[in-house]
């Protein structure tokens, strides 16, 4: 069974920053391309920011571009989301999301591409 962990949500205050971290269980992980997706109360879920495998190869929504960052340690075992300046319209469930690449330079933004889930992590931020 693969699982998913996210960790680091919280509160925060407009303009803080937070890190997310997301861990697997599999010993594969390096090899599977990762993504950060959010889900605010009442909307439907978004993607927010992809990484190849490599973490060469990085996307990310216009909403969060150039305020978030995406990626991964040396060993591929744990994918980050560094989030700076957040606005309270950032408030939401963040998931972190992985699937199997062929190629070292391939991510996704579409969320019925991904294989595996986390269970999320809230982050609230206040105004």
């Amino acid at each position: 069974q693969v699982q998913l962990v996210e960790s680091g949500g919280g509160l925060v205050q407009a303009g803080g920053s937070l890190r997310l971290s997301c861990a697997a269980s599999m010993r594969t992980f390096g090899t599977y391309a990762k993504g950060w997706f959010r889900q605010a109360p009442g909307k439907e879920r978004e993607f927010v920011a992809a990484s190849s495998w490599s973490g060469l190869m990085t996307y990310y929504a216009d909403s969060v571009e150039g305020r978030f960052t995406i990626s991964r340690d040396n060993a591929g075992n744990t994918v980050y989301l560094q989030m700076n300046s957040l606005k309270p319209e950032d408030t939401a469930v963040y998931y972190c999301a992985a699937k199997s690449a062929d190629y070292s330079y391939e991510y996704y933004y579409e969320t019925n591409e991904y294989d595996y889930w986390g269970q999320g992590t809230q982050v609230t931020v206040s105004s």
